[in-house]
């Protein structure tokens, strides 16, 4: 399967936010995935990360859902930004309500998704079967729970996606031959999944010698204290200048590439490793904690030159994987045993990935693909009338 199933376009009536809808693929009549919001949104962006999503799922070794992805091409910090949000899901609201779940992603906060369902009366997205089933709502329940819950100081939909994309750097990294103690790495993103893969990262004794965000790049060869730059971070995932130690330089936010470190990791926007800098990768492993921060073109150059890549529908699959656990009853509605199991099966995927690439000469997104290809779509949840 290599097309969407379905694309829609939205077209905002009070601004000119426009934003897209795209169901890759329906397992069981369902599908998930986030909701982004970005001026540079486009409908080939959301199409490809549903694409993605497709993968994710497959990854998660889901047999409940397919993937999708909504998008906004509109500024996530304007004022207006959560009304722009309410208009999109009213629109979308038909095909919510036909078992196409959005959440979250970059630019939207979750929780907001979450009330504003409220508000128009569909609360989280489900299918027929899943409301006519008592245990199904009692796990809806739990997973409304689980959101509030914390884990290591982190809310659960904050961490786990981090704690995960945390866990593939680790099992790649030790498979490469090399120990955490003193390698360096470097983040282009300061977010949710950002802020708490570099807190993760700072107890295993990785060095975040370099953390870019949407204003500037700050770095510091012996390492960043990182536990205080989460502490002072602003909203929006913005680093606070006023935190920054004397030893820390600043930088223009553009030369993230420019570090030297041992790995990189984009978890913010996509495509910022692309054929124009890709030479500039002076890491021997990329981890993609953002969806789809490599393009074609760089994933050919970064091959070239023996980097590696921890792929993005593996390794930053906790938001999904939180969701399908708890909502399905896989695991106990609790944050050690989620985070646990998310860690854990990213770990496993991420192992099978690299040992596949090793032997078969393959890069690891093209083993990725062939051993995660998602199911050929089923159809919406459509109410049978009598």
């Amino acid at each position: 399967m290599s097309k969407p199933y379905i694309l829609v376009e939205w077209n905002d009536t009070e601004t000119d936010a426009k934003g897209w809808l795209c169901a890759y693929n329906f397992v069981n009549n369902y599908c998930g995935g986030g909701t982004r919001m970005h001026p540079t949104v486009t409908a080939e962006e959301v199409v490809r990360l549903a694409t993605a999503m497709g993968y994710k799922y497959k990854a998660c070794e889901s047999v409940t859902t397919g993937g999708c992805k909504g998008g906004i091409a509109y500024d996530y910090k304007a004022p207006d930004a959560k009304d722009v949000l309410r208009r999109y899901l009213k629109a979308m609201s038909p095909y919510i309500n036909s078992g196409v779940s959005i959440g979250g992603d970059l630019g939207v906060d979750y929780n907001d998704v979450l009330e504003i369902l409220d508000e128009i009366g569909i609360g989280l997205p489900q299918t027929q079967a899943m409301r006519n089933d008592p245990l199904q709502q009692q796990r809806i329940k739990d997973h409304d729970d689980v959101c509030s819950m914390k884990y290591d100081g982190f809310l659960m939909y904050d961490m786990i996606t981090g704690y995960g994309s945390a866990a593939a750097l680790d099992e790649a990294w030790k498979l490469k031959g090399n120990i955490p103690e003193g390698s360096r790495v470097v983040l282009q993103g300061f977010g949710c999944a950002g802020a708490s893969m570099a807190n993760c990262l700072d107890n295993w004794g990785y060095k975040v010698v370099g953390i870019a965000d949407a204003n500037c790049l700050v770095t510091c060869e012996d390492g960043l204290n990182v536990k205080e730059l989460i502490k002072t971070r602003k909203p929006k995932g913005e680093l606070n200048p006023d935190s920054f130690e004397s030893s820390y330089r600043i930088h223009d936010n553009v030369e993230w590439l420019d570090i030297d470190c041992d790995i990189l990791v984009p978890a913010a926007l996509e495509d910022v490793i692309n054929k124009d800098n890709a030479h500039k990768v002076k890491a021997s492993l990329v981890v993609e904690a953002a969806n789809i921060p490599v393009t074609p073109e760089a994933d050919k150059i970064l091959a070239e030159n023996g980097v590696d890549i921890c792929v993005d529908f593996i390794t930053n699959m906790g938001g999904i994987r939180i969701y399908e656990v708890v909502v399905f009853g896989l695991v106990k509605p609790e944050p050690e045993a989620i985070a646990e199991d998310t860690m854990s099966i990213i770990r496993r995927q991420t192992r099978k990935v690299f040992e596949e690439a090793l032997t078969s000469g393959k890069t690891t997104r093209e083993v990725a693909k062939e051993l995660f290809k998602p199911e050929p779509s089923t159809f919406p949840d459509i109410p049978v009338v009598n």
